[in-house]
């Protein structure tokens, strides 16, 4: 009998997303007999599509293991409003229907999404507060306060029978916050006292060293760059960044300017804000269709789009094609965000039309911008010192990122460093931590309206016609074999011409007749045959004069 088979109740954490990746977060943990686990999932989140995925908005998380056990799913625990944490839970929750468990501010961002997506179904949330606990079957969950670049974020001690496990969501150490609570260093102490099993920790920044400037150190610098500016300026943020909205504000209430604020996001996250006292004390923002009345240097314009987003407001200012906002040589670009690994061509071309334009552009290259809400090298062994876990487990981050997190986790003495990725289910107690299970995990695409899995033969088709193109042939033919009227082409994707100068149109034109011409009056009576042998001849034709196969479609009408 192996150790698995023996024990007869055990806490597991299985991670179906997040841990080999930045984002889609969404991470199990399970306890009680191995065959007859209890589980709790932490946050379920988005990842973002690149240009590998045409046609695809969003990357969920594949549920399928937990949509089978849902039964057994005692609730669904948000640590914070952030897309790759909460932004899969509107389209996911429909398939496990479970207790949901949040803050209020993630609550109410969640709900005005929902009320911009026609067919949405209500999410029932459970309002929390830090420092609150909820029971949720043998689990008992703890809400602590932690800063990062969003309000009301959260950490987790999740306690159980065979102990606690601290899961730290996404977290800096922040003491002078611009707005929220710091990290509270007092209570993850206290926490770490009563004996931790592991600590499931966020690894994004662990690439630097030292500490992370504060929030407040921005502010200050932001508002130094608004005073010193001649002439417009406009900032994008990520628009969940409420920190940074309120700062950017009060900076340029100080200079007399005005705020104007640009986006369907950035507005959502205000309206919530708003309610909840976050901008309290600030006039109300106002909106593009005042932008052309102020003067060029009173206002300060807040815009989405900092990752380089092709429909958000900054790209359309950056073509100058934005039916509200426009900028003027001389006038200024804050860009105060990280940039997303992946969105580097993206921003780099926004960045290039604004200097084109002869617009200031400040990224945090030149000065500080910007800071991250993840903690660098120093942070985290701060955590490790405070928590002192004796099994440790990097999440949020590349295989890199999990790596160097392992090593780190070993230098601070933790006594069992491990890494895993997605679908690897550990055991973290009783005994020592063990990888004792491999389940199926993957991504579903959000794609338009309808979600799709990895299988859907969708995407691979739209990567081969964005390689070789569309070729559609369509005819009739009559029962004694002949063609009636005359053959539609439609050639798309294709170049123009050959290199000796031929029309595409004209080479499939000819691969078709070639077809009917040869073809015997009685093969022609067959349509399922000359419709292979026409997308045979079409493709290989193609080929020979292109170097590239395209997709033919061949359409036999019998008449």
């Amino acid at each position: 009998m192996t150790m698995a088979e023996a024990v007869k109740e055990d806490l597991v954490f299985l991670p179906l997303g997040g841990l080999g990746e930045i984002g889609m977060n969404a991470g199990l943990y399970g306890f009680g007999p191995p065959k007859n686990r209890r589980w709790l999932l932490v946050d379920c989140g988005v990842s973002f599509a690149g240009d590998d995925l045409p046609g695809v908005d969003l990357i969920l998380p594949d549920l399928r293991f937990l949509e089978e056990r849902r039964d057994r799913l005692e609730a669904i625990i948000i640590t914070h409003a952030h897309e790759d944490h909460i932004g899969a839970l509107m389209e996911l929750w429909p398939r496990l229907k479970a207790p949901v468990y949040a803050t209020r501010f993630a609550s109410d961002l969640l709900d005005v999404r929902r009320f911009h997506e026609p067919g949405a179904q209500p999410v029932p949330i459970t309002v929390v507060a830090p420092g609150q606990r909820i029971t949720a079957g043998p689990f008992d969950v703890e809400f602590v306060s932690v800063a990062h670049s969003i309000p009301e974020s959260m950490a987790l001690a999740i306690r159980t029978p065979l102990g606690t496990v601290v899961h730290t969501g996404d977290w800096k150490i922040d003491e002078t916050p611009f707005l929220g609570r710091p990290t509270d260093e007092a209570r993850l102490r206290a926490i770490g006292e009563e004996g931790v099993v592991a600590l499931v920790c966020d690894s994004t920044n662990v690439v630097r060293d030292g500490v992370s400037p504060s929030e407040s150190e921005v502010a200050a610098s932001l508002k130094e760059i608004i005073a010193e500016s001649k002439y417009r300026v406009a900032v994008t943020t990520f628009a969940s960044n409420v920190a940074r909205l309120r700062a950017v504000a009060e900076a340029a209430y100080a200079c007399g300017r005005e705020v104007v604020a640009v986006g369907r996001a950035m507005d959502r996250v205000i309206q919530v804000s708003r309610e909840l006292g976050f901008l309290d004390g600030l006039p109300e923002f106002r909106g593009s269709d005042a932008y052309g009345y102020l003067p060029r240097d009173k206002v300060v314009v807040l815009l989405t789009g900092s990752q380089g987003e092709p429909r958000a407001a900054l790209a359309r200012v950056a073509t100058d094609n934005h039916p509200d906002v426009a900028l003027s040589a001389g006038d200024r670009v804050i860009l105060s965000a990280r940039t997303i690994p992946g969105n580097e061509k993206a921003i780099g071309r926004i960045v290039n039309g604004l200097v084109h334009q002869g617009i200031d552009v400040i990224t945090d290259r030149d000065r500080l911008v910007h800071v991250s809400g993840h903690p660098r090298r120093g942070e985290m062994e701060r955590m490790y010192s405070w928590v002192k876990p004796r099994i440790s487990v990097p999440a949020h981050g590349e295989l890199m990122h999990l790596e160097l997190h392992r090593r780190l986790a070993k230098d601070a003495g933790v006594p069992f460093p491990t890494k895993i990725e997605n679908g690897e289910m550990l055991r973290l107690a009783p005994g020592d931590p063990e990888v004792i299970d491999q389940v199926a995990s993957g991504r579903l695409y959000k794609d338009g309206s309808v979600v799709i899995d990895g299988a859907d033969p969708a995407i691979p088709e739209r990567k081969r016609l964005s390689f070789g193109g569309i070729v559609s042939v369509g005819l009739a033919i009559d029962g004694r074999g002949d063609v009636v009227g005359d053959v539609a082409l439609a050639v798309t994707g294709l170049p123009q011409k050959t290199r000796e100068g031929r029309s595409f149109e004209d080479v499939v034109e000819e691969a078709v007749f070639s077809v009917l011409d040869t073809l015997p009056r009685q093969k022609r009576r067959d349509p399922d045959l000359v419709e292979n042998a026409i997308e045979r001849s079409v493709r290989g034709t193609v080929a020979a004069a292109w170097g590239k196969k395209p997709t033919c479609h061949v359409q036999i009408i019998v008449v």
